[in-house]
């Protein structure tokens, strides 16, 4: 499956992203079949060749859900965004890093 991505390109700190089309399950740095347009996010300015994003969509490309937003801001796409949501990693194992050593504590025998 084809998928129009975000490429991060650029320095440390200083992040620029090309919008591309790469198949779903290769890396992110690796190849790609075109290049789209680019996203600078310090400027938030996002261009893209509409011809070829509306092909690409128009033979089975699915958008992540990054750049699906931003098609839809530049009337691309219709229908509402998608709301990302991003589970948070350090709560839930903060929380059972805590659990497990009190509960083993509370098992082993006072001698």
């Amino acid at each position: 499956m084809l998928k129009i991505k975000l490429m991060r390109i650029g320095k440390r700190g200083q992040a620029y992203f090309r919008v591309v089309v790469q198949e779903a399950r290769s890396k992110n740095k690796g190849r790609y079949f075109e290049d789209l347009g680019s996203w600078n996010p310090h400027q938030n300015v996002f261009n893209v060749k509409e011809e070829r994003v509306k092909h690409w969509l128009a033979n089975g490309a699915q958008p992540t859900d990054t750049v699906h937003n931003f098609l839809v801001d530049k009337g691309l796409v219709e229908g509402p965004k998608v709301k990302k949501v991003r589970p948070k990693k350090k709560a839930t194992e903060e929380k059972s890093r805590e659990a497990a050593p009190a509960s083993s504590a509370e098992t082993t025998p006072a001698v």
